[in-house]
C-alpha cells in the first residue's frame, strides 16, 4: 500500500520540483531529481509562493516603518525578480506582436528587440499593480498572494483551449504534455486551503479573470506561445489586484 502511494506521488513531487526551478529563479531541492514535462499544472503553487514571499516583505517591511508609496514598487519588482523576469518578457512581446500585426506577429514576438508596444504595455500594467496595491494598503499581503497564485492559473487554460503557434517553439511541450483533468488538481487542492480562511468573493475573483484574459489573448492572437503564455501571468496579476483593490474600496 504505502509503496503503491510513493509511487503515485513521486511524479507529482517531481514535477513540483521541475516548477520550482522552470517557474523561480529560487535554489533547487536536494530531492527528487525534478521533471519538466508537465510542470505547468504546477506553476500556480509557484505563484503562491512568490506571493508569499512578497507578502512577507511587505508585513516585514511595514512594521519597520515603510510607508506604502516605497513597498509598492518594492514589492512588484521583488515578485519580477523570483519569476526571473520571464513573464514580463512574454508580455512585451506579446504586445509588440499585436501592434505589428497579423502578418508579422509571429516574427515581431520572436525579435530579441523590445518595440515601443513592448515598454508601454509594460509600464502600464506596473503602474496599474502599483495604484491597486496603493488602495489595497493593509490588504495588500493577501492579494499578492492571491494575484500570484491566479496569474498562473491563467496559461494553464490557454494551454487547454487554444493550438501552439510556433512548431518549434520551446514552451510547447506544456501542450503536449498536458492532461486538463489531471492538471486541475493542484490548483483546485490550493483554493480548498484557502477556504478557512479567504472568503469566496476576493479568493475566487481571479477566475474569471484568469479564464478571460486567455481568452481574450488566444483569440486575438489565434492561439497562444510561450510569450503568451507569460503575458496571460502578468494581466491577470494586474487585473486581480486591479479587482481586490476595488473590492476593499467598495466595503
Amino acid at each position: 500500500m504505502k509503496a503503491g502511494i510513493v509511487r503515485f506521488l513521486f511524479p507529482w513531487l517531481s514535477d513540483l520540483a521541475g516548477a520550482w526551478i522552470f517557474y523561480s529563479v529560487l535554489p533547487a531541492w536536494p530531492w527528487p531529481k525534478p521533471r519538466f514535462q508537465r510542470i505547468a499544472r504546477f506553476a500556480p503553487w509557484i505563484g503562491l509562493w512568490i506571493g508569499v514571499l512578497q507578502a512577507l516583505l511587505w508585513w516585514g517591511l511595514r512594521e519597520l516603518g515603510w510607508g506604502e508609496l516605497a513597498l509598492a514598487p518594492l514589492v512588484i519588482a521583488v515578485g519580477i525578480r523570483l519569476g526571473g523576469g520571464l513573464h514580463h518578457d512574454g508580455l512585451m512581446d506579446s504586445a509588440d506582436g499585436l501592434a505589428a500585426g497579423a502578418a508579422r506577429r509571429l516574427e515581431a514576438m520572436e525579435d530579441s528587440r523590445v518595440g515601443a508596444s513592448g515598454v508601454l504595455a509594460l509600464a502600464v500594467v506596473l503602474l496599474l499593480q502599483v495604484a491597486a496595491l496603493l488602495q489595497l494598503q493593509e490588504q495588500a499581503p493577501l492579494a499578492l498572494i492571491l494575484a500570484g497564485f491566479w496569474g498562473r492559473v491563467s496559461p494553464l487554460w490557454a494551454m487547454t483551449r487554444f493550438d501552439y503557434l510556433r512548431f518549434d517553439g520551446t514552451a510547447g511541450f506544456h501542450r503536449r504534455h498536458g492532461q486538463p483533468w489531471w492538471d486541475v488538481v493542484p490548483t483546485l487542492l490550493a483554493c480548498l486551503a484557502f477556504v478557512p480562511f479567504v472568503a469566496p468573493l476576493p479568493l475566487l475573483i481571479g477566475a474569471p479573470v484568469a479564464v478571460g484574459v486567455a481568452e481574450r489573448l488566444g483569440r486575438r492572437l489565434g492561439g497562444h506561445t510561450g510569450d503568451s503564455y507569460g503575458a496571460v501571468v502578468v494581466l491577470t496579476e494586474a487585473i486581480t489586484l486591479l479587482l481586490l483593490a476595488g473590492l476593499a474600496a467598495a466595503n
